[in-house]
């Protein structure tokens, strides 16, 4: 078994967010998954099984503490990898959430890819929720943007969407791990989702995921899916709309991820960035 290394998100191994990838996990079981993926350290480890020549490729995705549903960034740095052994084109990775659509192709930049995610949704967030989420993030009704509304956005993994009125304020992330840790995982939240708009079409964002035992995640595909379906279901952009999604700048790993919004109500949403081997 080979454990691979690339960062997604970036054209640099020092920026973007690090994965672990595994191409063939044939044979392994969840503790074993689990353990690499412990072993690893990184947001998350991608573990590939199945037949490739009759596109019946399972993954799934582990952080060092758990199982998540979808993992975006560990998915470019997978179709990465794979178009690297295996040649570029389209790939489709049957998932827990369901079939995820990847296409690779070589760029300006380099090996780029982007998936399709499943449909995404929004969901409201109850008012005594959305009070224990803010005094878990050491926050208050001040700090938000009001034309961003709170809201659980879902394209694979839910996470809630909580925009900051100012870029400092998204800057100064200091909040309650225990008490965050548990409120994500009784309402099964993957990561939150705090964002700052800078302009209609750029975005700044910052994900932490304490139940998998990061702190604060340098680029997240899953969330910038959900973000893209959240936007375009509360009609906060207009449609067909690309989107530049700015993270990992506050901890000395920049990351860009693209989001792509077709018009078409509930469609999949559409992630792109680049990725590179570790050394």
């Amino acid at each position: 078994m080979e454990i691979l290394r690339y960062s997604a998100f970036t054209t640099d191994p020092k920026g973007g967010n690090p994965a672990g990838v595994v191409l063939d996990a044939t044979g392994l079981d969840d503790a074993a998954m689990q353990a690499i993926a412990a072993d690893v350290g990184y947001s998350e480890t991608a573990f590939l099984s199945g037949d490739r020549s009759g596109e019946r490729i399972g993954v799934r995705y582990f952080s060092p503490l758990a199982e998540v549903p979808f993992c975006g960034h560990a998915t470019i740095a997978t179709a990465a990898a794979y178009a690297e052994r295996f040649g570029l084109g389209p790939l489709r990775l049957q998932s827990r959430v369901g079939p995820i659509d990847v296409e690779t192709r070589v760029g300006v930049d380099g090996l780029t890819a982007t998936l399709r995610s499943v449909p995404p949704h929004t969901e409201p967030v109850d008012a005594a929720v959305l009070k224990a989420l803010l005094r878990a993030l050491r926050w208050d009704a001040a700090d938000l943007d009001p034309a961003l509304p709170v809201r659980v956005a879902y394209a694979g993994a839910r996470h809630p969407v909580v925009a900051a009125a100012t870029r400092a304020r998204l800057a100064d992330l200091d909040y309650d791990v225990p008490a965050l840790t548990e409120l994500m995982r009784r309402h099964d939240w993957t990561t939150v989702d705090l964002v700052w708009r800078e302009s209609a079409a750029v975005f700044h964002a910052r994900n932490p995921f304490p139940p998998g035992g990061v702190y604060d995640d340098p680029a997240t595909g899953a969330a910038a899916a959900a973000f893209g379906g959240y936007l375009r279901e509360l009609a906060l952009v207009d449609v067909p709309a690309t989107l530049r999604i700015h993270q990992g700048h506050d901890l000395g790993r920049p990351s860009l991820v693209t989001v792509e919004l077709d018009a078409r109500p509930g469609s999949g949403v559409a992630v792109t960035g680049t990725a590179v081997p570790i050394p």
